[in-house]
């Protein structure tokens, strides 16, 4: 009886019951995994970087002893809220793209239905691929606990705040790397995942607060319900908005005066009890597919390949429905690319979302319209940045899976074996990948046409439009089919086609922007504000939505950082920029036609 409650006590507080053997087998694998300790080092090294210049750009070697010292405590408060802004903001990047493929991987090695044979059941699959990768980005936060404790004794900042904080990280972390597990159970391609993820926080912390708001605002509910209780309904469970406040608090606590304190608890229960939805609707899904394919069940993608394959092996008279065989026309490479469906396999879903995404735009017009704010700068910038934003992302992911898709599939080394020349692959890969991502891009010219067409926007904007998004799709277009060679897997050629566009056009400009403050030299910052696109996609609407009324006429005068600008100046840094983006796309897209017969298998 003893050796029986001390083995059930020891299995509960061991923990095996809740993650199984999957925990450790992941554990075992993700130590062996190099690309994991250069994500700590490379987090450590941009974590330094950052803290150097906050601490350089707070601390200045000027002024007498005493004002350093009084700067200590400002300079401690400062460097704190940056390592728990950037833990917050990195960690859930990282969670995304760690768990994006966790399921997938097993669903398409077809060892998912081999684990329903052992002891292990759904829920301890679940659990131990969620925790496994976890337990990795915990070691990223325990990175900066050390420093956080230290910088601390500057002054300034209460305990509170950090453990408020980290909390806070630790359960918006939890929410977002279920919500990429969930995801990543319907489809195998990583940045599928990756991209329905992002949308879907986007949609719940971003799009459904505003659009509740705006509900408020054009109904009675003022009269049920004041404006202080709907923010606390719509900010509480709401991690970003916590988070911020939670912050505003401590560096400005009379700037927040009328938020509620102490309601961090309540904004992690309510995170957590959304996390366990999601991983309960995740492991009823999981225990589907394994049991589906533990029996030896096809998939619908399978039955129909299958029914098609014996419709084609149907004798003569009973193939009067079978469509005729396709003949390619033109270059091959370029005929399948072109052949490829837009909206994917899944139409109809794709259909709804477009549909959906149309309405959601509507009706965000239909209210600005009736505010009376569509002629307004500001929203006209928002509405940019957001078309810009998604043009960029969807411009980022496509390129790199043009090549990666065929090597996962294994029908690179069939297209290679062919008589076709490097020159004829990379055109048609190239041309594909610009018919796949112009229509995404429809939204910023949509948008942009309409508002000339009814006298909002000056025409001008078309071509700064045009030559900006020429430069954007060419240039990114050029490096993803680049990683796309280099890498044999999808998620690789995504993250380092990502990684790149972050580093040029946020972290360098960043950087920049410090050792600007620290030197007083504003020169290398200026040069590369310029050429980021989405300060570009700000100017033009800055600059072609100035109309002035009194006098009938456009003021086309475009803010840049710097200063306003003629409309000459602004075309020739467009057309500038547009050249270096072509220059560097084409000679990426040239080193990719280099490695096309390098690593193939």
């Amino acid at each position: 009886m003893t050796a029986a409650l001390l083995n059930f006590f020891g299995r509960l507080f061991s923990l095996s019951w809740l993650t199984g053997p999957i925990f450790g087998k992941e554990l075992r694998v993700s130590s062996r995994r190099r690309r994991n300790y250069v994500l700590r080092c490379a987090y450590l090294a941009l974590l330094t970087i950052f803290l150097v210049l906050v601490w350089l750009e707070e601390v200045r070697s000027s002024g007498s002893a005493v004002y350093r010292i009084s700067r200590m405590a400002r300079a401690g408060q400062m460097i704190i809220v940056f390592i728990i802004w950037f833990q917050f903001c990195a960690t859930q990047a990282v969670a995304v793209i760690m768990l994006s493929t966790s399921i997938s991987d097993e669903i398409y090695n077809r060892t998912l239905g081999l684990l329903m044979t052992t002891p292990i059941n759904s829920f301890q699959i679940v659990m131990g691929k969620l925790f496994s990768k976890l337990l990795q980005l915990i070691l990223l936060l325990a990175i900066s606990l050390p420093l956080l404790a230290i910088v601390r004794v500057f002054g300034g900042v209460p305990w509170g705040y950090v453990i408020s904080s980290l909390c806070i990280t630790l359960t918006t972390v939890l929410f977002v790397g279920s919500l990429s597990l969930f995801f990543s159970i319907f489809s195998r391609r990583a940045y599928v995942v990756i991209i329905v993820t992002a949308l879907t926080l986007a949609a719940m912390f971003a799009l459904l607060p505003l659009g509740l708001y705006a509900l408020w605002d054009i109904t009675d509910l003022q009269k049920v319900m004041s404006e202080k209780s709907l923010f606390a309904g719509l900010f509480l469970p709401n991690p970003y908005c916590s988070m911020f406040f939670n912050t505003l608090m401590m560096v400005e606590p009379r700037a927040a005066a009328a938020m509620p304190a102490g309601v961090w608890p309540l904004h992690c229960g309510i995170i957590l009890a959304a996390s366990v939805v999601v991983l309960s609707a995740s492991v009823i899904k999981v225990r589907k597919v394994a049991l589906r394919q533990a029996t030896g069940q096809l998939h619908a993608s399978f039955r129909k390949r299958r029914g098609r394959k014996k419709a084609d092996e149907a004798p003569a008279n009973q193939q009067d429905l079978v469509a005729a065989p396709r003949r390619v026309k033109g270059p091959p490479v370029l005929w399948k690319e072109l052949r490829f469906p837009l909206l994917g396999r899944h139409r109809l879903i794709s259909f709804v979302a477009i549909f959906a995404g149309l309405v959601v735009l509507l009706i965000s017009y239909g209210l600005c319209a009736k505010e009376k704010i569509l002629d307004e700068e500001p929203i006209h910038v928002c509405y940019a940045m957001i078309f810009a934003g998604l043009g960029m992302l969807f411009t980022i992911i496509l390129p790199a899976t043009c090549i990666t898709s065929e090597k996962e599939s294994r029908s690179w080394p069939l297209l290679l074996a062919t008589t076709l020349d490097d020159r004829q692959i990379l055109f048609g890969k190239l041309m594909g990948v610009l018919r796949r991502c112009l229509p995404i891009w429809c939204l910023l010219f949509g948008h942009t046409i309409f508002f000339v067409l009814t006298g909002t926007i000056h025409p001008a904007a078309i071509i700064l439009t045009a030559i900006l998004v020429t430069g954007v799709i060419v240039f990114l277009s050029g490096t993803g089919i680049y990683f796309s060679a280099c890498f044999r897997r999808t998620t690789a050629a995504v993250i380092m086609n990502l990684a790149l566009a972050a580093v040029i056009w946020a972290i360098v400009p960043l950087l920049l922007g410090m050792i600007a403050g620290i030197s007083r030299e504003a020169d290398l910052l200026e040069v590369c504000v310029l050429a980021n696109p989405m300060v570009q996609a700000i100017v033009i609407m800055l600059g072609t939505v100035d109309y002035d009324v009194h006098r009938g006429v456009w003021q086309l005068s475009f803010e840049w950082p710097h200063g306003s600008e003629s409309f000459i100046f602004t075309m020739r840094v467009f057309f500038v920029t547009m050249l270096m983006h072509v220059l560097l796309g084409f000679l990426f897209a040239w080193r990719a036609k280099c490695r096309f017969r390098r690593n193939i298998f």
